[in-house]
Parts: structure tokens; C-alpha cells; sequence
């Protein structure tokens, strides 16, 4: 199972999650993702929610505390508890034994990020 991880600002627009989930996938050269993760705490944003219909994914709404990511940033650290909200739910979206296929990208906005784990059964 490949799990797209989104992080997000509050005030993030759609099309700038849209923007991130489209560069992270265009650097697996297009696989397509089974599944959008985000943060518990996130996962009933109205504009996470409305992603995960237009693309006609489940939404899967993780703990990412304590979830160790190659990027790290001290805001969303002291924040969630995880160096990067992306990967993280990435990885705890595509269960135990998976691994990051595409780390962090950011959208032209910085409103959001994306990133894509695959599980251990891939």
C-alpha cells in the first residue's frame, strides 16, 4: 500500500494540497498513492476532506507523535511531536515496516506538504 502524507497550514487552499500531492507523486513517476494521511488533529479539516473526495481516496487520520522523519523542522516538532507531519503520516498511514519513496515537497505556497511511504507488503 502506498499512503500520500499531507501537512497542512489552517489556512491552506486546495489547490495548494493538490500542488504538493502532485509533485510528490510525479517523483515516483506517477505511481498512484492508495490512500491520503494526515495528523489526527487534521484529519477533519474541511479542505483535507475535500482532497480525499475529489481524488476518491480514504482519508486516514494518524498519530504522528514520536514518529522519527528525515526532515526536521523544531515548529512542527514542538507542534506534533514528529520533525515533518508529511512523512510521518506517510509512514504511520502505510503501516509498520514501511519506508518513504518520496520525502517532503512543499507547495509554491508553503501552505502544504506531501509525502509518500510505501508498506512493508510492496
Amino acid at each position: 500500500m502506498r499512503v500520500a502524507g499531507i501537512g497542512f497550514r489552517a489556512t491552506a487552499p486546495l489547490a495548494s494540497m493538490a500542488e504538493a500531492l502532485a509533485l510528490a507523486v510525479a517523483r515516483t513517476d506517477g505511481l498512484p498513492v492508495d490512500a491520503l494521511a494526515t495528523a489526527e488533529v487534521k484529519a477533519t479539516a474541511p479542505v483535507f476532506i475535500a482532497l480525499c473526495d475529489q481524488l476518491g481516496l480514504p482519508l486516514c487520520a494518524v498519530d504522528v507523535s514520536g514518529i522519527s522523519t528525515p526532515t526536521q523542522s523544531e515548529h512542527v516538532r514542538s507542534k506534533f511531536g514528529t520533525g515533518s507531519v508529511a512523512e510521518a503520516a506517510a509512514l504511520a498511514g502505510a503501516g509498520a515496516g514501511a519506508r518513504l519513496i518520496v520525502g517532503r515537497v512543499e507547495s509554491g505556497d508553503g501552505m502544504a506538504t506531501a509525502a509518500i511511504a510505501e508498506g512493508a507488503d510492496q
